[in-house]
């Protein structure tokens, strides 16, 4: 318990830093800028062996998916979005602060076809709750939305995980968001619901009983008895 706690004050810290590229270069290199359709894309590296190929299709899968989640989700999200792929980041596959997403270039290099960490990066802009709590419903909802927009999760070998008696709907990421793909299933829309909510900082554990009339917990128990998505 301790842990976990200590690991969400450190993310929440990380959630709520307004890390956002200006005029300053913090690669000390040269933005490239992709526009489509009212969307800026600023692209920034410091990897001069990056692969081509694979950074064209990050930026491509950024204006498949991203224009997808502000019709959605978020209308009023950022238009203007920053990619910084960064030699010296190896903590994850990427973060996001503010409109910006840092991304490992050693993840990619090594895992070329992840693509959809950008789906998953790009729905923390579109999300852009006022915080991070609960943590495991914002990672469970990037990840559902992972699942559904992405353009390359089989080829990158990203799959939502089989169910276990060890698990917990707030494991969070793929664990978390199998379980929102089920609760879609039975109540369309309550994956939206969620998200407005958190947004908008309504969002409260009662909801749950409101939307499905069973709690969080009731509802975790009937998805153990059968959890076919």
């Amino acid at each position: 318990m301790l842990f976990r706690v200590v690991i969400f004050v450190v993310i929440s810290i990380f959630w709520s830093c307004s890390f956002k590229a200006t005029t300053k270069n913090p690669l000390k290199s040269e933005w490239i800028a992709f526009q489509r359709n009212g969307l800026v894309l600023n692209y920034q590296s410091n990897d001069t062996q990056f692969s081509g190929d694979t950074r064209a299709k990050l930026i491509e899968t950024f204006f498949i998916v991203y224009p997808q989640l502000i019709e959605h989700f978020n209308p009023e999200a950022s238009k203007t979005i920053y990619f910084l792929m960064d030699t010296s980041f190896n903590q994850y596959p990427a973060a996001r602060w503010g409109d910006t997403i840092r991304y490992s270039s050693a993840w990619f290099t090594k895992y070329p076809k992840d693509i959809d960490v950008v789906t998953h990066e790009v729905m923390h802009i579109a999300q852009s709750y006022p915080s991070y709590d609960p943590w495991w419903l914002v990672e469970g909802i990037a990840d559902y939305v992972r699942y559904k927009y992405g353009v390359a999760n089989v080829a990158g070998g990203w799959h939502l995980p089989e169910v276990t008696s060890s698990q917990k709907y707030d494991n969070g990421y793929r664990v978390t968001a199998r379980f929102l793909v089920w609760c879609e299933n039975k109540k369309p829309g309550c994956v939206k619901a969620f998200d407005h909510a958190l947004r908008t900082n309504r969002y409260n554990s009662n909801m749950w009983s409101t939307i499905f009339g069973k709690t969080v917990d009731e509802l975790w128990k009937e998805y153990l008895d059968d959890a076919a998505i």
